[in-house]
């Protein structure tokens, strides 16, 4: 069954000591399966996936139904199959940007006006990711941290144009983002998933 995975720049994983994947490649581990423990690892969703990354290769795995153990939004097999990887950074940083955002308009629809510098660090992230973005900016963007009134996802927003350079930093601060502007309600929390994976699935295409 398909699966999803997120790899290092290096392609390798985020744990062990594997050599770099290579796609069409398959694994097999010995020993008993263990959830966080022994064996290969993946998501039913880029969503969940995303939550595990660490760096922002994003990589669409074949695994066994049969056999593979499974949690609410992991799962560990005895092989693997890379099928498709992927270079995300954009995707990811730009969803981010998209959680961030709405979660500020909640803000404004509540009445409580978001502080301007949490709107400039979504600004600046965009800009970053064209190349227009100035160290200045940045480093203000970072800034709005600090901000009394900033949520939790703009401060992370801010937070992700600032390390950007560094995709697991990146990944990180992209998925904190959209998980404190999911505290909202469950419904915006089926929206991320589907947006995430609209997006997703049209970097992939894009590729073919």
């Amino acid at each position: 069954m398909k699966a999803y995975h997120f790899l290092r720049a290096d392609m390798t994983a985020g744990s062990g000591n594997e050599p770099p994947w290579t796609v069409g490649e398959e694994r097999r581990v010995k020993g008993k399966l263990q959830m966080c423990a022994n064996g290969y690892h993946s998501s039913p969703t880029w969503r969940d996936a995303l939550r595990y990354a660490p760096g922002l290769i994003a990589s669409i795995v074949e695994v066994p139904f049969r056999g593979t153990l499974k949690d609410t939004d992991k799962q560990v097999s005895r092989r693997r199959k890379l099928i498709a990887a992927r270079g995300s950074n954009r995707t990811v940083i730009l969803w981010a940007a998209e959680c961030a955002e709405r979660a500020l308009l909640r803000e404004r629809e509540a009445g409580r006006e978001p502080d301007k510098r949490s709107w400039k660090a979504i600004q600046v992230l965009r800009l970053f990711l064209d190349g227009k973005a100035t160290q200045e900016q940045m480093s203000a963007a970072y800034a709005a941290c600090a901000a009394e009134s900033a949520t939790y996802a703009a401060h992370s927003a801010a937070y992700a144009a600032y390390a950007a350079e560094s995709a697991a930093y990146a990944a990180e601060s992209a998925a904190y983002a959209a998980y404190a502007a999911s505290a909202a309600d469950s419904a915006e929390k089926e929206w991320q998933a589907n947006r995430f994976d609209e997006m997703m699935t049209a970097l992939f295409e894009e590729a073919v």
